[in-house]
């Protein structure tokens, strides 16, 4: 067997209380690396078209990566998998710390859950041996006192992934937390944890993640360790809050629900850089990294209560409860933050549906007596530590709320869509795509209204050659950001820290996938593998019956009508020049976006084609 995996994937079916395990050949590995890319290969082929996300039949899977416990570098990362509830396309939901890596030790590359328990369970994984244990007393727990529990119950050394209240009562903006806040937060995927009452998830293990070349395999990592500098320091004095104040000021964080200006937020320093770390207790980092971007924080000292060793608020964070809301209370920040860790909440979903209600409030569609006295404005940052506790809690206007923006707008109506800010049902993250322009298809992914889908930047390194493009033409604009794209899922899939990459020259991930696997892979190969992985996503969604022309962009989103002042003001993005431009590229339909049988056929997913056009 070649390295870098266990060969092994757990089986759960909840109703049957039914386990067990299946072996995987090499190729499944060669062709999709792991993470998503194993994720959708399997969901794909088990689980059939239009079910409910939420229902028994629906898949659920944590998937690591080949990279994902080995000595590599910045190998830290899983992927939570299914069927998304709140947008009903592919979702996924990327997350650090070391469940990842603890997975493996414990036997396994993914796990995939299928069924609903009758009663609340959790999933106990020892070495290699699986078994389904009664949660009852976990039920209604956050996820500090389940991660708690559990360890007291198990061995500090069990490491645990699992949902807060807001996944047990289904919110569509709930997500899956590690390590007491590090989250796969995207997607909805808490909502289908809850739904098939598995609160959590522990594993211990110490298995050995095999390894091809393992002495030059630490020979490399050394070597590419010592690369690190420029910009890996910012990092590690600050992780991603070092940019918040320059974002807002050069126009890439959003400000008042997007559709204000750094003008509108002249403090953005007090929830930026240093005056954050000025609160930070201590680094953390994800598994062995040696850069260890996150932080755990200091307790309150005013009038937000939370305890020593919180997790430090990223930039999405900051931006969604920051900018977004007019809130320069970096402490009521750090409040919200743990509030949705807790309870298990997305914090670009949950501080994009407070910033939405905000402007319901100020357009007079929602009133004191809906928000029960909570004086929801602009900058009101008590208001907002408030909102988000009813929202996280589903109390009161809560209920509304706990769903996300696109179903609280249904239900609040009295053209309440204006201020919903979403790309087909998911919120859009904390970069304007009118500042930089590489984001705007990565939000009409797969997985809608993403920021780390494809967003990477295909640099020449040293030993290896990128193709440049004309960037003003129709074939370069779209061969790019493919290439962008194919890229980032090689990242995301292998197990790798998206970050990580970018600290170290390019050609690091084809010799530490080669080291680690004992493959031959060149950079073509992998950027193969990375388009296979965006096809079989592309095929689920083609085979829900959902379209990319279905994603309709707002218009505050695309500068329609542009800002007036401000960074971007006069700028708009033609998102569907671009997006045709790309499906050309892809070689998929232009008007449904359904991978050509071509294509699939190119790429080995005969079965695929076989499923698509018959």
């Amino acid at each position: 067997m070649a390295g870098g995996y266990m060969g092994k994937i757990l089986f759960v079916d909840l109703t049957k209380a039914r386990i067990w395990e299946e072996s995987q050949e090499e190729s499944m590995y060669r062709d999709f690396l792991g993470g998503y890319g194993l994720g959708a290969r399997i969901v794909f082929s088990q689980q059939k078209a239009k079910i409910d996300p939420l229902g028994p039949n629906a898949m659920l899977g944590l998937a690591t990566g080949i990279l994902t416990g080995a000595p590599a570098i910045f190998g830290s990362r899983y992927i939570a998998v299914g069927k998304s509830p709140l947008t009903g396309t592919w979702g996924d939901a990327n997350s650090g710390g070391d469940f990842g890596p603890h997975l493996k030790f414990a036997g396994y590359d993914a796990i995939f859950v299928t069924g609903i328990s009758p009663d609340p369970v959790y999933l106990s994984i020892n070495d290699g041996k699986a078994e389904l244990k009664k949660a009852d007393k976990l039920w209604g727990k956050d996820t500090w006192e389940t991660e708690s529990l559990l360890q007291a119950e198990l061995g500090n050394e069990v490491r645990i992934a699992c949902i807060g209240p807001s996944g047990e009562s289904k919110s569509l903006i709930s997500c899956i937390i590690n390590n007491k806040g590090r989250a796969a937060g995207r997607s909805g995927l808490g909502a289908v944890m809850g739904s098939k009452k598995l609160k959590a998830i522990a594993v211990r293990g110490n298995q050995k993640v095999p390894i091809a070349h393992e002495t030059e395999l630490k020979a490399a990592r050394t070597k590419y360790l010592g690369q690190l500098g420029g910009t890996v320091e910012i990092y590690r004095q600050f992780g991603t809050c070092g940019g918040m104040a320059t974002f807002v000021r050069v126009g890439d964080a959003p400000v008042k629900n997007w559709k204000g200006t750094g003008i509108d937020f002249p403090n953005a320093t007090a929830i930026s850089d240093q005056s954050v770390i000025n609160l930070q207790e201590r680094k953390y980092g994800c598994w062995q990294c040696p850069v260890a971007c996150g932080g755990l924080m200091k307790p309150s000292t005013g009038q937000y209560n939370y305890p020593p060793e919180v997790h430090k608020p990223e930039y999405e964070t900051l931006a969604s409860f920051g900018s977004m809301c007019l809130n320069d209370n970096l402490e009521s920040i750090i409040k919200v933050n743990d509030i949705c860790n807790r309870y298990g909440l997305d914090t670009i979903s949950a501080g994009s549906t407070i910033a939405f209600a905000i402007e319901c409030y100020e357009n007079g569609l929602i009133n004191n007596k809906d928000t029960d006295g909570i004086e929801l404005r602009w900058g009101n940052h008590k208001a907002i530590v408030e909102m988000t506790e009813k929202l996280a809690k589903r109390e009161g206007i809560g209920k509304v709320l706990a769903d996300g923006v696109k179903m609280a707008a249904q239900q609040i109506g009295k053209g309440a869509e204006e201020f919903a800010i979403h790309i087909h049902g998911q919120e859009v993250p904390m970069h304007d795509p009118k500042r930089f322009m590489n984001y705007a298809i990565s939000y009409v992914d797969s997985t809608p209204a993403r920021h780390t889908q494809g967003n990477y930047s295909t640099k020449p390194a040293s030993g290896m050659e990128f193709p440049t493009f004309d960037r003003q033409s129709i074939a370069g604009r779209g061969a790019a950001n493919k290439m962008g794209k194919d890229l980032m899922h090689v990242v995301s899939c292998s197990g790798m820290c998206m970050f990580g990459l970018g600290f170290m020259d390019a050609s690091a991930l084809t010799e530490l996938i080669n080291l680690t696997t004992g493959w031959n892979y060149s950079m073509d190969d992998l950027l193969k593998a990375g388009e296979r992985i965006a096809n079989i996503r592309q095929a689920f969604n083609a085979r829900e019956g959902i379209s990319t022309a279905d994603f309709k962009v707002p218009g505050r989103i695309a500068g329609n009508p542009p800002l007036e002042a401000g960074p971007t003001a006069g700028k708009s993005v033609d998102f569907n020049t671009l997006l045709r431009d790309y499906l050309v590229a892809r070689d998929w339909d232009t008007s449904t976006s359904k991978p050509s049988k071509k294509k699939l056929l190119e790429l080995g997913l005969d079965d695929v084609a076989q499923a698509l056009w018959g």
